[in-house]
C-alpha cells in the first residue's frame, strides 16, 4: 500500500521547537518533490514549505521562512519539517505531501505544485499554546 505517514505532532510552548517527520512507504520518496502542509480550525489548507524534485531547493511561505527547515533522508525514505521559534499561530495539522510531476510550477517553488499532489499524509496535530 503506497502512503504517507506523518509523525511529531504535539503541544507545545510558545518560542519551543517540533520535529515533524514524513514517512512513506510503498515507494521512495527520492523521485518526488515533498511539500509540508498545514490547515488551521476554520482556514484553508496552506502550503508552508517544499522540496523540489528537480533541484532539490527548498522553499519556504513567508510566515515561516527562517523558522521551519523541510529536509530529507533518503536512505531511511523520510522527510522532515524541523520548527523552531513556534508562535500559537502556528497551531493547526500539519500534513506532507509527494508529487512525481517535473513541470515546473509558475508559483516560483520549483516543481511544488500549490496543491496538486499524488500522495497526502492523514496529519498530525501542532498545538502551540501556554
Amino acid at each position: 500500500q503506497l502512503q504517507l505517514v506523518e509523525s511529531g505532532g504535539s503541544l507545545v510552548q510558545p518560542g519551543g521547537s517540533l520535529r515533524l517527520s514524513c514517512a512513506a512507504s510503498g515507494f521512495s520518496l527520492d523521485y518526488y518533490a515533498i511539500g509540508w502542509f498545514r490547515q488551521a480550525p476554520g482556514k484553508e489548507r496552506e502550503r508552508i514549505a517544499c522540496i523540489s524534485l528537480d533541484d532539490g531547493k527548498t522553499y519556504y511561505t513567508d510566515s515561516v521562512k527562517g523558522r521551519f527547515t523541510i529536509s530529507r533522508d533518503n536512505a531511511k525514505n523520510l522527510v522532515y519539517l524541523q520548527m523552531t521559534s513556534l508562535k500559537p499561530e502556528d497551531t493547526a495539522v500539519y500534513y506532507c505531501a509527494a508529487s512525481r510531476s517535473v513541470i515546473r510550477t509558475t508559483t516560483g517553488w520549483g516543481t511544488c505544485s500549490l496543491n496538486s499532489y499524488d500522495y497526502w499524509g492523514q496529519g498530525t496535530q501542532v498545538t502551540v499554546s501556554s
